[in-house]
């Protein structure tokens, strides 16, 4: 028999090479379709060395928003102006951020880590479906963070598995405040850990979101007379969040427990544990959505962040000039020259301290021309002053 003719080779040029294909970070991750809350954490990488501007904690909260609601337009509206207590919090970057002129230098191959929390199903199933397709990249003007890792950082569940898990506990409860928190009080911030004011953070939310509402009067009484602080390390400092004015809060630790007689009311205490064990989703007091109320069910100071020397010198600033102006304006009165005041303090105290116009204006969402007029303002009152 002849030979069998060698097998002819594909020239290099008619060979198709395929680059592997590369799942987003995050894809793997799935849950239970009745989960209605879980935290995730993102590790960011500074994709180039860059300056990231004071108040970013506004760009992460628009720039999450802005993903909701290149997908479910009407889950971003709900979240964005809707409902009374938010379905999602987000916290600071965490990691090392150093101070320069401007904000804080980060420098290309940095990594920080970056919580997002849902306490709805629906941000529970639009999460799902956004890991799936999740961009690489956290765009925060002119300073880009790379997705790197997602892992899940509060477990999912239910508010269901929260309170039947609850009848179970008996000991003391102790939280750590990781980012500045603050509660709103008669018209002002209260920065304290009282019972009656953090449980009354948590059972808002428990009672928007949950299938198990209570009636908040009665729980509340019950909170002021049988929580008892047992031992508390805790600082108070100011801090920029939103998009105007400062707030007072507080950061550190703090341990609850029960009076003996509190006991009695098994319905309360499985409450008071149920509650206590949402703190991590939900996050304590307001403003939650731009990185304050970070909480976490531990005592940890070491774990406590300090601000830095930037984020105090813009708060401190504000909080003088919004004193000034105010003051100027008190024949005025009512709460829109209070408003007026904090616009003008928010937007001098950042162009002070060296942000443009426009950025100042793409972070407050206000027109280019009425924030040059407020600083305009702003000028005005402190010249008058010193005159």
């Amino acid at each position: 028999m002849p030979p069998t003719p060698p097998t002819k080779r594909p020239s290099r040029s008619t060979i198709k090479r395929s680059s592997p294909q590369v799942d987003p970070p995050g894809a793997g991750i799935t849950w239970a379709k009745d989960t209605e809350l879980v935290g995730l954490v993102f590790e960011l990488e500074a994709a180039q060395s860059s300056t990231l501007y004071a108040q970013y904690t506004i760009g992460l909260h628009a720039w999450f928003l802005d993903q909701v609601r290149q997908n479910n337009a009407k889950l971003s509206a709900a979240l964005h102006d809707e409902q009374t207590e938010k379905a999602f919090t987000i916290s600071g970057l965490e990691g090392a951020l150093i101070p320069k002129s401007g904000g804080f230098q980060l420098t290309a191959g940095d990594r920080y880590r970056w919580t997002i929390t849902a306490l709805s199903k629906p941000v529970v199933q639009w999460l799902a479906r956004w890991l799936k397709a999740l961009p690489l990249t956290v765009d925060l003007r002119d300073a880009p963070l790379q997705i790197k890792q997602v892992a899940i950082a509060q477990s999912p569940t239910t508010y269901a598995h929260l309170w039947e898990s609850a009848a179970t506990y008996s000991n003391s409860v102790t939280l750590s405040f990781l980012s500045p928190t603050s509660f709103r009080r008669q018209g002002h911030h209260f920065p304290l850990p009282v019972p009656y004011n953090v449980y009354h953070s948590y059972l808002r939310r428990w009672n928007v979101f949950s299938d198990l509402p209570f009636d908040p009067d009665e729980v509340l009484e019950w909170i002021d007379e049988s929580v008892i602080v047992l031992r508390h390390r805790v600082e108070s400092t100011k801090v920029q969040a939103g998009k105007r004015g400062t707030v007072t809060g507080f950061t550190g630790a703090v341990e609850f427990g029960l009076a003996t007689k509190a006991r009695a009311d098994e319905e309360w205490v499985q409450l008071f544990y149920a509650l206590s064990n949402l703190a991590p989703y939900c996050g304590t007091g307001h403003k939650t959505t731009f990185g304050l109320g970070q909480t976490r069910l531990n005592w940890d100071i070491a774990e406590t962040p300090t601000l830095s020397t930037r984020e105090n010198l813009v708060a401190e600033r504000i909080a003088e000039l919004t004193d000034l102006f105010i003051a100027q304006r008190k024949r005025i009165g009512g709460d829109r020259a209070t408003t007026v005041a904090e616009k003008m303090a928010t937007i001098l105290a950042r162009r002070e301290l060296g942000e443009s116009l426009q950025a100042i204006a793409a972070d407050l969402e206000m027109p280019y021309g009425t924030v040059k007029t407020y600083v305009k303002l702003a000028r005005r009152a402190l010249k008058g002053d010193e005159e």
